[in-house]
């Protein structure tokens, strides 16, 4: 486990903003995908479920942001 996670490490570092771009646009790519097959009677509590680890990994990362967008955030 430990190369896989420094290999992560070291591709983020590699990368530009358009490389973690694509990468998002991918993960939800396949989020819709997986999205058609569920089920009416399961939705909403995809949909719950959904918005619950929403929340929880946009805040942190618009925090991280905005501190470094005013300046504020810890330089790397």
């Amino acid at each position: 486990m430990k190369r896989i996670f420094a290999s992560a490490d070291e591709f983020i570092r590699r990368s530009d903003w358009k490389d973690l771009a694509i990468v998002k646009f991918c993960l939800f790519s396949i989020g819709l995908l997986v999205g058609l097959q569920i089920t009416e009677k399961c939705k909403k509590g995809v949909r719950i479920a959904a918005s619950v680890v929403f929340t929880l990994t946009y805040i942190p990362l618009m925090v991280k942001y905005l501190g470094i967008l005013t300046g504020k955030g810890e330089k790397a």
